[in-house]
């Protein structure tokens, strides 16, 4: 079983920008508990074809919850949700790279 979670299909028609509309996505499916903590987010290449958008919409979209702390990204590893710390949940933990 993969770490992936699949995103479902995105319209990028509406009013608000784009990589907003997909920043917001992304934060939703954190906040519903579809990306759980260490799950690995798909590639940036990946997410620009099942939406239908530019890489580079893409890239800007992940610097929004990057800024709140909603997503990590770790060279060589990929984006994740981080990892919340049990004894306070408000703690982030941010994951590292596997040895290797």
């Amino acid at each position: 079983m993969s770490d992936r979670i699949r995103f479902p299909d995105f319209d990028p028609q509406g009013p608000r920008l784009v990589y907003v509309a997909i920043a917001d996505h992304v934060a939703a499916r954190i906040a519903a508990g579809e990306l759980r903590p260490g799950a690995r987010l798909p590639p940036e290449r990946d997410l620009a074809i099942e939406c239908g958008v530019a890489y580079l919409t893409v890239r800007r979209a992940a610097q929004v919850p990057r800024e709140r702390q909603l997503i990590v990204t770790v060279h060589g590893k990929g984006t994740l949700s981080p990892i919340r710390c049990r004894s306070d949940p408000n703690k982030q933990v941010e994951p590292r790279p596997s040895p290797g």
